[in-house]
């Protein structure tokens, strides 16, 4: 495994760098197969909105160079991408003249049970909940505690994921996934207007069931959703898509768009 610091192979990073001082910044992690880094086009897409947003220059042309030159080195595994907004002295203004800082770190493949998705899983209950920000919502930024908290919630190999509300009950996403509800043929997910990450593989199946002609609705969801839904699943770019059998006392079987979803998620992360 290896790493690059602004396309260089190193593996340290300035004490003064705002990544680490407050989280200023924006990453992508992408699967690669066959030396290819899979559903590129999107991940750069919401890394360079996620710039702009945050007015962090993104260099997307350079960054594809990076990875592509990353995946076909590492071959088979997961690049992580973070772009910084740079070095600069304390506090919270930015030094306009500090420069964007690119880091690619490659890891091994993830190594997740193959039951996860020919069964699937049961989430944990997370009471952690995800403040409501339109400024920061849908971006994949560094402000990851929200995450760190719920994530320590259980310990239990009993769940793989746990289900993530807003501050004022709205179902949101997974720690580290989208969450996907099937009710009379029909794909409903969370509007992530106040919170959330707008997950890459989430924007593939918008895209895919708009193409087979799935009625999709993108809006608030609440448990009653969730119980009243005839199929219920998680999905993100490393993994694809799981089924989701259990959430505190409600279940449910994978059903015959997640295994339809499934297998288009599978065939896009399988290059």
């Amino acid at each position: 495994m290896f790493s690059w610091v602004d396309g260089q192979p190193a593996d340290t990073l300035a004490v003064k760098n705002r990544g680490l001082a407050y989280g200023d910044g924006v990453f992508e992690t992408i699967a690669v197969k066959a030396g290819r880094p899979t559903l590129l086009a999107r991940h750069l897409h919401r890394l360079v909105e996620g710039g702009a947003r945050l007015s962090i220059g993104v260099d997307a042309q350079l960054v594809e160079r990076e990875l592509l030159a990353a995946a076909a080195l590492l071959g088979e595994g997961v690049l992580k991408l973070v772009i910084t907004r740079g070095d600069s002295q304390r506090g919270y203004a930015a030094d306009p003249l500090a420069a964007p800082r690119r880091l690619v770190l490659a890891n091994a493949p993830a190594a997740y049970p193959v039951s996860h998705a020919q069964q699937g899983v049961r989430l944990f209950d997370c009471q952690t909940r995800l403040a409501e920000q339109p400024l920061l919502a849908g971006l994949k930024h560094l402000n990851r505690l929200e995450q760190v908290l719920a994530r320590s919630e259980w310990s239990s190999p009993d769940y793989a994921e746990g289900l993530m509300r807003d501050t004022s009950g709205r179902l949101v996403e997974g720690v580290f996934s989208n969450l996907f509800l099937v009710r009379d043929g029909h794909l409903l997910t969370a509007d992530l207007s106040r919170c959330g990450v707008a997950g890459v593989m989430r924007a593939e199946l918008l895209a895919q069931a708009e193409r087979l002609g799935i009625q999709v609705q993108v809006r608030d969801l609440w448990l009653a959703d969730l119980e009243g839904a005839d199929e219920v699943f998680v999905c993100n770019s490393v993994y694809g898509i799981w089924p989701v059998y259990a959430f505190v006392s409600l279940n449910w079987s994978a059903g015959p768009l997640t295994r339809k979803l499934q297998s288009l998620a599978r065939a896009v992360l399988d290059v």
